[in-house]
């Protein structure tokens, strides 16, 4: 019986590792990524991009939604903006970000499908295409990257209101969306341990 449980516990445990090197393997590639792009802007004399989280969650999001198209010659390291496929429900990715049209507005989606997304190639896609135009502009502060099989998507920010991919305002946290009546058990229970 003890045997069995410590067969258990080592299964767990190897699972537990393999999970978490998978998910630090993808946030390496697109910490290096996003590493790779601001030694470029850096050459260029341009601020580093920052991490913004919720560009984050939308270039993930993205990338999820671009796994199903199909990677060709077309869509490679040569991807051009504005042909990338057009998604209807665009709205409820930037919903499930906590996002709306007026603070994205200003920024940039660029999909990228790259075979294997070796790491020198998605680089120089960015790098070395259309998309460089993007990145050569001082007004993009901020990025998140998100990545799916062979498609990697990076989201460019800026530190305007319509490009700050700040939360939507009607989202808040769960506390303000609750109204007076749902603090009434707490405001009874403070009284009670205030007598």
């Amino acid at each position: 019986m003890a045997s069995l449980r410590l067969c258990i516990l080592l299964s767990l445990l190897l699972q537990s590792i393999l999970f978490i090197n998978h998910t630090v393997k993808c946030d390496d590639e697109e910490e290096n990524l996003l590493q790779g792009i601001n030694i470029y802007r850096a050459s260029l004399n341009l601020t580093a991009l920052t991490k913004n989280e919720k560009a984050e969650c939308l270039a993930e999001k993205m990338a999820d939604q671009f796994q199903n198209q199909p990677c060709t010659n077309t869509t490679g390291s040569n991807t051009v903006p504005g042909t990338e496929p057009q998604f209807a429900n665009y709205p409820i990715l930037l919903a499930k970000c906590d996002l709306n049209v007026t603070s994205t507005r200003d920024g940039t989606i660029m999909p990228a499908c790259v075979p294997n997304r070796v790491p020198s190639l998605v680089l120089t896609n960015f790098t070395q295409s259309q998309y460089s135009n993007f990145l050569n502009d001082s007004k993009y502060t901020g990025a998140g990257i998100g990545s799916e099989d062979n498609w990697i998507v990076v989201v460019l920010t800026t530190n305007t209101p319509g490009g700050s991919f700040v939360e939507a305002a009607n989202s808040g946290s769960s506390a303000s969306k609750l109204g007076p009546i749902h603090y009434l058990p707490v405001l009874l229970m403070g009284f009670l341990i205030f007598i």
